[in-house]
């Protein structure tokens, strides 16, 4: 590290780069599945991902809370040097994980005919992407609990392990890919038994690596299971985070369905793009993902200093961020989507839309950032109203008055909601600080 940085600059890059190269390989496994699927003879194979895929991000992601509530928690227990609090709260979150997990495949069906009723996609589109989301769901523990240990290793400070984990996973699953997909023809299906396989393989991982993390004398003992209220208390916490990520979701599936109601090509074109969406969000999560541990460990140890320094620094980097990615976008991003996409058609179309994607760096990277700031400061509540406020009083009267522009209003409608959140969590950051609350009533 470059030696003119500051002692918090270089704590924030020490977390941030392995966790932003461990966001990285998320969009990686979605660019290659994209790609695998793209130069195929057929478009619906590709849509077919994008409707499952989408279907299985509002699954899981609604109980993404089981890692940003466990890493804000964790970071505190951290700054507080909390033994006990730390691993209480890992066992007792992978314990629910693992339940909620067991629950969804006991109640699959139901969910996959709902979803995919909900973005309605072609008939060919559907049947195959109900064949790929019966197997995905398999992977539904794995996945719960990778979330709950990728956040208390993420709010215990050691970045690495999250990138072991997904990396090693990631890459078994590109491999797989190829393997079932261009080897031996299972075309959508491959893909999606390639993902249970190294979703279990990332939790394996997971399990020996948070094992030798464990807090010297602190053993195993009943208090650490604790009781009833216990769970009750971590779903009640985490209750504004669900809220918050269902209304982020369902915002990105409508975005799908109205692709979809345009027709197969739109659908392709736009799953296509929205990988690129991913590969943002991601890159600049490791900043955010970052700050989340250093904000923490500053509200555990109640240092206002601390945590200002923390967020100014956070800010700095994941805007030089921003810059850079549309710049990266804006150069090369026609030689990006020829990449993913053989389908000409499919290629074209997306050239037409790619404007969109040079504005979303800088319009979505505030609200990235803020985000980390308030799950640091288990500010959760505030998430939630935010979100709200963003999709049903800004997306969705702006999509229905844009309706006339098709695939551009939608695409209007969603730069319009990441500067929705900007400013309203701006607005409510600056009042925190302001008035001394993000020490205070937690």
């Amino acid at each position: 590290m470059a030696p003119n940085l500051s002692a918090t600059d270089r704590r924030l890059w020490t977390l941030a780069w392995p966790l932003m190269l461990t966001n990285l390989t998320v969009p990686l496994l979605g660019l290659v599945d994209t790609a695998v699927l793209g130069h195929l003879e057929s478009p619906e194979y590709l849509g077919a991902v994008a409707v499952g895929a989408n279907l299985f991000s509002i699954l899981y992601w609604t109980f993404g809370f089981m890692r940003m509530g466990t890493t804000g928690l964790a970071a505190q227990a951290w700054g507080k040097r909390d033994s006990f609090g730390q691993v209480a709260l890992l066992l007792r979150s992978v314990m629910l994980a693992a339940g909620i997990g067991l629950l969804l495949i006991l109640f699959h069906q139901p969910l996959i005919k709902l979803g995919l009723t909900l973005m309605n996609p072609s008939p060919d589109v559907t049947e195959l992407a109900a064949e790929y989301a019966a197997i995905r769901i398999w992977s539904a523990p794995a996945v719960l609990c990778q979330y709950t240990l990728v956040g208390w290793l993420i709010g215990t400070q050691f970045p690495r392990g999250p990138m072991i984990m997904l990396i090693v996973a990631n890459g078994l699953n590109i491999v797989l890919d190829v393997l079932f997909v261009t080897g031996l023809g299972w075309n959508s299906r491959g893909v999606a038994i390639a993902t249970v396989i190294a979703e279990y393989g990332a939790a394996g991982i997971g399990f020996a690596i948070v094992l030798s993390r464990m807090p010297e004398g602190q053993r195993l003992t009943r208090a650490l299971f604790g009781e009833l209220a216990d769970y009750l208390k971590i779903l009640q916490v985490n209750r504004y985070i669900m809220v918050r990520t269902i209304a982020l979701l369902l915002v990105l599936a409508f975005f799908t369905a109205q692709g979809a109601r345009q027709g197969d090509t739109i659908l392709a074109a736009n799953a296509v793009l929205i990988t690129f969406l991913l590969l943002i969000s991601n890159a600049l999560d490791g900043f955010a993902n970052a700050a989340e541990a250093l904000i923490g460990e500053a509200i555990g140890k109640d240092s206002r200093r601390r945590f200002r320094v923390v967020f100014q620094s956070a800010l700095r980097w994941s805007l030089w961020g921003a810059l850079l990615l549309t710049i990266i976008f804006v150069l090369g991003g026609k030689a990006l989507i020829t990449l993913l996409t053989g389908i000409e058609e499919v290629r074209s179309m997306a050239w037409r839309y790619l404007p969109w994607l040079w504005l979303l760096p800088f319009a979505s990277v505030w609200g990235f950032l803020l985000d980390g700031v308030f799950i640091g400061a288990t500010r959760t509540r505030d998430m939630q109203n935010t979100m709200l406020f963003s999709a049903l009083g800004v997306f969705l009267p702006v999509w229905w008055l844009t309706t006339g522009w098709g695939n551009h209003g939608l695409w209007f409608s969603l730069i319009c909601l990441m500067l929705a959140r900007a400013v309203s969590m701006g607005w409510l950051c600056w009042s925190h600080t302001r008035q001394d609350r993000w020490f205070s009533g937690r």
